[in-house]
């Protein structure tokens, strides 16, 4: 829907959802406010976004509607602060204007003290000590049924207040189900059973609400490593410190060691060591230098840094990850999807059962009212499926959250469900299984010269070049520990190579087209030597002189160093349908699968016939796919599920998968990962329906009560929260 001028955004987070259907009971409520559009209550991240008219409805009303279901705002003023709105920061400020939430710590006493579910559980439970003790004494009836009562009042009206709102959106939740029960086990007299109820529901949703929060605010903490504020060069190269987001594209930042980068740019002036982890989830610093490539949110560890800004505030690529984890986080997997359509039919069809319960055994069968009132009220506690539908969400939220932390982005459930499920493997060549620049494989001398003294004339007539084979070539003799010296006389062929003197000996770098203008013949042992080259598909640089040919190196896109161990690993996890897809010649790509000991390849291929390679693979199963994202983007849409590496920006629009820092070892962790992820989500499906129809039987014929099925239905939630929650320690 498009936003009129006039329409404003809002957004929040909602404390004290306890699973999906409280977020669409958020949704529902808010829908009944007029002047409300795009409403978007997401559950896994305690998220609010809704546009609003300004003319026919506040911000107030809003936030008054969600406390009147039973929710908190945890961010009602940051949520909504314009950067022209908040207070200037210095230098020494290194907080963010936006106040977070703390992270709960349901171990700590001081939460239970000062948290209002704390008191609310507490109070609730000297209510019910209370009764049960002045019950016993044998005083007066209403003595013991005020002290339940209080405790019924404090911990019930919260969730009493949320019942009754459900009930005027014409919905069903487990507030108003447990309201109901409560209501119903007064009414038969059993007031300590009522108290005992309210208690352990009190009790048991805030210990599965801040359970959960404890993992929403670890994933969070990931995300929250670029400094408010940084060191920019103006007025006459002054230093000033300004907030990140009045910082333009171009503008020179300082920064010193121990400080993180606060945006992304092109190192200009300085080396230094920075700690990349945050992006690429590599615990090794990376050497940074003149014309690398910074990010936003890194930690510059040695030296000082002048860095040009490449990418604004809201461009980053940390900024572009956490948009990523946000929407991956909100997305339905299948399962979830499933378990959501079940949820709506099963509880009306529990509920409608309840009151036949109710009903039929009394005016059928003469059967006491009270006893099957009673067993309808059991069945209405278990009724609610609030560990069935948190089952998925909080295993996919732990996961994506452990994934980010290693440097593995997936952009939603989808994509981590079905990860685990490939039978054949699709690999691009160039840039993916190989560094997609070259590399000197071999240096060949022919008898005159040694190899190194090959290398040292031909770095020396290159170091000037910015060609890919010249820089190939100088980085050969720079890791040797050649030094380098300066020729004379300097001379360029475009196409063919370069020539040189040293003292008064000419010398020729370059191809065999060079050679040939220069009338310098190849005997046929040179011949016969650039023949192999060419047919192990690496190419060959030819070094000489006036006299003749002194030596061959040869080239070729090298591959990357864990490629190997990437495709052993993942043979060894069962994917043995391993395939690469390539446009490059067919002894090329023959050379390449032999070394990393792949049965299958596809060669000289055009993007459209990647595309049907992939759709013939699809035959076999799920189908994935793993590009750079560059000249593959077919066969990326076309695979069940896309894996990206290389380049982020290019990356992070085109894949499934982001495999950020280039590492094709995190492909097996996402496989992995997602394995492990499925495993836990269906562990807590069964389980919960399990639990569920065995406490639906055991409740109807009267072996459970009240207090036992509150304990069922939040013991389990908590323990399939604790369980998904396992999938966050995942490394």
């Amino acid at each position: 829907m498009t936003q009129t001028p006039s329409l404003k955004t809002l957004q929040t987070k909602i404390g004290g959802m306890d699973c999906g259907n409280c977020a669409k009971t958020v949704a529902a409520g808010l829908e009944k406010l007029p002047g409300l559009t795009d409403i978007n209550v997401v559950f896994a991240t305690e998220s609010l976004r809704l546009n609003y008219d300004p003319e026919q409805v506040t911000e107030k009303v809003i936030f008054d509607r969600i406390k009147n279901l039973g929710y908190t705002i945890e961010q009602p003023t940051a949520a909504i602060l314009s950067h022209s709105d908040a207070p200037c920061l210095d230098e020494h400020h290194q907080h963010s204007t936006v106040q977070k939430a703390q992270k709960p710590d349901p171990t700590n006493w001081e939460f239970w003290i000062r948290n209002r579910r704390g008191q609310s559980v507490i109070l609730a439970g000297i209510g019910l000590i209370l009764g049960l003790l002045t019950q016993n004494l044998a005083l007066t009836i209403w003595i013991s049924r005020a002290f339940y009562g209080i405790g019924m009042i404090v911990a019930g009206f919260p969730i009493a207040r949320a019942g009754l709102m459900e009930l005027r959106l014409r919905r069903a939740d487990m507030n108003l189900l447990m309201t109901i029960s409560v209501i119903g086990a007064v009414a038969l007299g059993d007031w300590f059973e009522a108290a005992l109820v309210i208690f352990l529901f009190s009790l048991g949703t805030t210990l599965q609400t801040f359970t959960f929060s404890r993992t929403r605010h670890a994933i969070a903490s990931l995300m929250d490593i670029t400094p408010p504020t940084a060191t920019v060069k103006r007025d006459n190269n002054q230093e000033v410190t300004v907030r990140v987001e009045e910082i333009q594209v171009g503008e020179i930042l300082t920064i010193r060691p121990g400080q993180r980068v606060a945006l992304d740019g092109i190192v200009v002036a300085g080396n230094s060591s920075i700690d990349q982890s945050p992006i690429t989830g590599e615990s090794i610093p990376e050497d940074k230098q003149t014309g690398d490539r910074v990010f936003a949110g890194t930690l510059n560890q040695t030296g000082f840094l002048e860095v040009r800004v490449t990418h604004t505030a809201n461009d980053t690529t940390v900024a572009k990850i956490v948009h990523l984890v946000e929407s991956a986080q909100s997305s339905r997997a299948p399962t979830q999807q499933w378990v959501d359509k079940f949820a709506e039919i099963y509880t009306p069809i529990v509920i409608v059962s309840a009151i036949a319960l109710t009903v039929i055994p009394p005016l059928i069968f003469g059967q006491p009212f009270s006893i099957w009132c009673y067993r309808a009220l059991v069945m209405l506690v278990i009724a609610c499926p609030c560990a069935l539908v948190i089952s998925t969400p909080v295993s996919i939220v732990s996961a994506i959250g452990a994934a980010t932390s290693q440097g593995v982005l997936f952009k939603g459930g989808n994509g981590l469900e079905n990860a685990g499920k490939i039978k054949s493997l699709a690999f691009d060549k160039t840039g993916t299984l190989t560094e997609g620049k070259p590399v000197v494989q071999k240096i060949y001398d022919l008898g005159e010269l040694s190899a190194s003294a090959v290398l040292l004339i031909a770095a020396c007539l290159e170091k000037q070049s910015e060609h890919p084979l010249a820089k190939a070539i100088v980085t050969k003799a720079e890791e040797a520990g050649i030094e380098l010296e300066t020729p004379e006389d300097f001379m360029a062929y475009p196409g063919k190579g370069i020539a040189a003197k040293f003292g008064n000996n000419l010398y020729f770098v370059g191809n065999c087209r060079l050679f040939a203008d220069q009338n310098i013949e190849l005997s046929k042992s040179a011949v016969s030597l650039l023949d192999e080259i060419e047919k192990l598909g690496q190419t060959p640089v030819l070094v000489g002189s006036s006299r003749g040919l002194l030596g061959v190196i040869a080239l070729a896109d090298g591959l990357r160093l864990e490629a190997g161990e990437a495709v052993y690993m993942l043979k060894q996890m069962g994917l043995n349908n391993l395939v690469m897809l390539t446009g490059d010649r067919t002894f090329v790509a023959q050379q390449i699968a032999q070394q990393l000991n792949l049965s299958e390849y596809k060669a000289e291929l055009l993007p459209f016939d990647k595309l049907q390679s992939i759709q013939q693979l699809r035959n076999l199963g799920t189908v994935g796919m793993v590009g750079d994202g560059i000249n593959d983007a077919p066969a990326l849409a076309a695979a069940d599920i896309s894996f990206a590496v290389g380049g982020i920006d290019i990356a992070l629009e085109t894949a499934d998968v982001v495999l950020v820092g280039s590492d094709l070892r995190k492909l097996v962790y996402a496989v992995d990962l997602s394995r492990r992820t499925v495993n836990v989500i269906q562990q807590n499906v069964i389980f919960s329906l399990v639990t569920k129809a065995l406490f639906l039987l055991l409740g109807t014929f009267g072996f459970v009560g009240l207090a036992v099925a509150v304990l069922a239905d939040t013991g389990t939630s908590l323990i399939v929260t604790a369980n998904g929650m396992r999938l966050f320690r995942n490394k």
